[in-house]
């Protein structure tokens, strides 16, 4: 594992850094990055209770969204779990729409890698373009890296150009310093993108997260010349804390990063926040 660099030490003190962005460097909550923010969000259902039915509902308002809102662009992906991937493979009808599964034993990545592997190639049967796995949290906090690292290797081999993203599930990292290095593997391992949390344990996304992992994102970028995304998740459900994660990029990544390419936002609960934060119209109940 070449690129596990020394922890900065902006990156030790975290916290101090993000109180430092947040009260003189935060973006204005604007109507172009209302805008771009709403185009970054992973539209997700993820629950026990998920039907078919809903989640083709779900995907018809994605669908139909241009009809009732012309001026506002569309969300990025939808993400679901394995079981209901085909339905939105099946009925989505937008250009470019990412379809996100959870796979890899999500949330709790604790099964074998031989059913990760089984896992991603059904999902990607199914019409995934993009897998959401976790790393296997307690091979990391044993010191077990070479694991981490290697099923990563395997999983993001085994599906090929299909777009893999690496959550972190970093609540329980607990440091800023493990953050780091979980980063550092995960992106050398071959993540296309890295994410904060599952949204399934608390906490779930924090700035200082945030902040950690584009600060690496940055530094890996500078070492291979390779862009990778980064998607907060888990807890981001207003505009106003939405801006505080874009200035993490803005700071930290720049404006290359500011697009749905290497930018998303995993909370479902902001969407209708921000839409009507963009239309005016603060009763909302789109999605």
């Amino acid at each position: 594992m070449k690129y596990i660099y020394p922890v900065p030490e902006d990156v030790v003190s975290a916290a101090l850094s993000v109180k430092e962005i947040i009260e003189s460097k935060l973006p204005v909550n604007s109507l172009e990055n209302r805008q771009l923010l709403f185009s970054c969000i992973d539209l997700t259902s993820l629950n026990t209770t998920d039907t078919f039915d809903e989640i083709k509902s779900m995907v018809d308002k994605v669908n139909k969204f241009h009809q009732n809102y012309p001026n506002v662009p569309n969300v990025a992906a939808i993400c679901v779990f394995p079981a209901t991937t085909h339905v939105v493979s099946e009925n989505a009808q937008i250009n470019g729409l990412g379809i996100a599964t959870v796979s890899g034993g999500f949330p709790a990545s604790q099964t074998t890698l031989a059913v990760k592997l089984f896992e991603a190639k059904e999902a990607v049967k199914a019409g995934a373009t993009e897998l959401d796995i976790v790393i296997p949290v307690g091979r990391f906090l044993a010191g077990d890296y070479n694991t981490v690292f290697n099923e990563i290797h395997e999983i993001k081999k085994a599906i090929g150009n299909i777009h893999l993203k690496v959550i972190l599930e970093t609540g329980a990292l607990k440091t800023t310093e493990a953050i780091w290095k979980a980063s550092n593997i995960a992106m050398e391992a071959g993540a296309d993108f890295i994410k904060t949390s599952t949204g399934k344990m608390q906490p779930a996304a924090t700035l200082e997260a945030m902040y950690v992992m584009t600060r690496a994102i940055a530094d890996f970028y500078k070492a291979t010349g390779k862009k990778v995304g980064i998607k907060p998740a888990g807890g981001i459900s207003d505009t106003e804390t939405a801006i505080k994660y874009f200035a993490m990029i803005t700071n930290n990544l720049g404006h290359d990063w500011c697009n749905n390419k290497l930018f998303r936002i995993g909370a479902s609960s902001l969407a209708n926040k921000l839409l009507g934060n963009i239309v005016n119209d603060k009763s909302v109940k789109y999605f």
